[in-house]
């Protein structure tokens, strides 16, 4: 995301390496555009703490504190020095009001956030392996608009690193994950895509994973 924000030095808060931004549960009504440095998202599921993201700058977090007032659904932890613009409701305000352009770019970029985070989630909460990296290749099949859906087979130009991150699972792990699918053939792996042969499969064994999970 591109976007002039001199305009706003006032808003900029330094967090050192280490140190916790906010924590998951607690209220909030501020959110963050990086700057500079990098931010962990950190998350609890079961007994396990998990990662869900590393963000980078011109990335923004904590969002969902001014979208839908509910308390934080995840740690967010600085990596490195971290500069940050942090915005609460007022100064939201002014930023929405004064800058059409900037508000529209926050907006959509507000909308794809909130899709990803939820999306994320229900990825994270599946109850094992295989059910995970099947629903990353279904995430992926709803989002990548340049895929060929004339047939069930899909090819994603994505990686294993790529996979891991979304399943939030190791490498080694996602890589073992998706050895398993190629020896059932339900998979293809290339060093530049990975294809899928029948995504419709993979839709079901997902749906009755989470079902039984609910």
């Amino acid at each position: 995301m591109a976007m002039d924000m001199a305009a706003f030095g006032r808003f900029t808060r330094t967090f050192q390496a280490g140190e916790m931004i906010f924590s998951e549960f607690e209220p909030g009504d501020t959110f963050y555009l990086i700057q500079s440095g990098r931010v962990e998202l950190v998350k609890i599921i079961g007994d396990i703490e998990r990662t869900l993201d590393i963000l980078q700058p011109s990335e923004m977090f904590g969002e969902m504190a001014i979208l839908e007032k509910s308390p934080r659904s995840a740690t967010a932890i600085a990596l490195d020095v971290v500069k940050v613009l942090e915005f609460n409701t007022q100064n939201f305000e002014i930023l929405m009001l004064g800058n059409p352009q900037i508000a529209l770019k926050l907006l959509r970029m507000f909308t794809k956030r909130i899709y990803d985070s939820k999306r994320r989630f229900m990825i994270l909460t599946l109850p094992d392996p295989q059910a995970k990296i099947a629903d990353v290749f279904l995430m992926l099949d709803e989002t990548q608009a340049s895929i060929d859906k004339t047939t069930e087979r899909r090819e994603f130009k994505t990686s294993v690193d790529d996979v891991a991150h979304w399943a939030g699972m190791s490498v080694a792990e996602t890589r073992d994950t998706l050895s398993h699918f190629v020896a059932q053939r339900r998979v293809e792996m290339f060093p530049d895509r990975i294809v899928v042969k029948n995504i419709n499969d993979f839709s079901r064994f997902v749906n009755s994973k989470r079902n039984k999970s609910a």
